[in-house]
């Protein structure tokens, strides 16, 4: 059996210690990583009253870039995606987030290797995951429904937001 039902899934059971993570920012904004990290940031939504807003990142085989966020200075920022395995996202969001200048940068993902977490914490000031496996597997793996979802879909989930 799985760890999640499905992304959504994921980002509900995420909402419970992310709320306790973020008790003293109520201003924080939730930044869902494109395409997967959108029905996971609505999962987070049923429970906390966030904005959300996209998060996109450029996949090579050279590696994951992420652009500079405007309008983030001095807040707390929140990463959301499926999970980590390789972290190249994750680390390339943080990268783009801290030249932007967030005041608190927190990762929130369902599932994230105990071998990723010690390289994470140095680039984030908190990671929230769910799950942390001794090793990494797939993360289709953890999930009964790994619907993964394009880009386009992603950005009509958001607007549906009106964050």
């Amino acid at each position: 059996m799985s760890d999640f039902a499905d992304l959504a899934d994921g980002g509900r059971r995420l909402a419970p210690d992310l709320a306790l993570a973020l008790s003293d920012a109520p201003d924080a904004l939730l930044l869902a990583v494109i395409p997967n990290g959108v029905p996971v940031a609505l999962g987070i939504r049923e429970t906390l009253d966030l904005p959300v807003r996209a998060l996109p990142v450029e996949r090579s085989d050279t590696g994951a870039v992420a652009p500079t966020i405007p309008q983030v200075e001095g807040r707390t920022v929140v990463v959301v995606d499926d999970g980590v395995e390789t972290g190249s996202v994750a680390r390339a969001a943080a990268a783009a987030l801290r030249a932007s200048g967030v005041g608190r940068l927190v990762l929130a993902v369902p599932v994230c290797p105990h071998d990723a977490l010690a390289d994470l914490h140095h680039r984030y000031d908190l990671v929230v995951a769910v799950v942390k496996p001794l090793g990494r597997r797939s993360l289709s793996w953890h999930y009964d429904d790994f619907d993964t979802i394009d880009e386009g879909q992603a950005r009509r989930l958001l607007e549906g937001t009106h964050s």
